[in-house]
């Protein structure tokens, strides 16, 4: 009888800091640059996690305070100022993907995630 080897090949995930726990999203090669996805929650939330062309990857909610959609997964990704923003596929509001800061409101912001 011949077994099978074991896999010993360690994978980095992607892994969202979400209250204190952290939650294994993907491997970073299932996220494509330029583009977001979003992420069911534990508690039901999305969060919407992009990766910029450089390799970085960042998380904030998924849904636009604007709307009420969950769309900020499908948005434009962009830089302002040096700072990386996504804009929203719906009124066009960019949010900053570091702070969750509204570049066109000071009022309004969307949560975010650090990423591990």
């Amino acid at each position: 009888m011949t077994l099978a080897p074991e896999l010993t090949t360690t994978t980095t995930l992607v892994q969202l800091d979400v209250d204190g726990e952290l939650l294994a999203v993907c491997e970073p090669a299932r996220l494509s640059g330029g583009r977001g996805v979003a992420v069911l929650l534990p508690d039901g939330r999305q969060a919407a996690v992009f990766m910029d062309r450089a390799g970085r990857v960042y998380a904030i909610d998924n849904t636009d305070p604007f709307t009420g959609a969950s769309v900020l997964s499908r948005g434009l990704l962009g830089s302002a100022q040096g700072r990386p923003f996504v804009a929203s596929p719906l009124l066009k509001q960019r949010f900053d993907l570091e702070t969750g800061r509204c570049l066109d409101d000071d009022a309004v912001t969307v949560g975010t995630y650090t990423v591990r």
